[in-house]
């Protein structure tokens, strides 16, 4: 248990922060979720849009450093070579 003041205000600031980073971060699941089962679905407009939305998400998380900016672009790498092979197919 923290004994000084600041230890025990760095608690209070961690816990605030740590519920403020899970929006960023559950919000960019979700998206990156729909962006899959919509290039399952084969259809490519509906694609188009969900992983144009997981993309945005999952910058913003990178810019609140909820995520490393490497780690989304990862993500977003892989979302976008699911696109392109099911632009390709279509």
């Amino acid at each position: 248990m923290a004994n000084t003041a600041s230890a025990k205000k760095r608690i209070r600031q961690n816990a605030k922060r740590r519920i403020r980073n899970r929006i960023y971060s559950s919000q960019a699941r979700t998206y990156v979720k729909r962006a899959r089962i919509a290039l399952e679905t084969n259809d490519a407009e509906s694609a188009i849009d969900a992983v144009r939305q997981a993309v945005s998400k999952l910058d913003q998380a990178a810019s609140k450093g909820v995520i490393h900016r490497k780690n989304a672009a990862r993500r977003k790498s892989r979302l976008m070579k699911r696109l392109a092979a099911l632009e390709e197919t279509s």
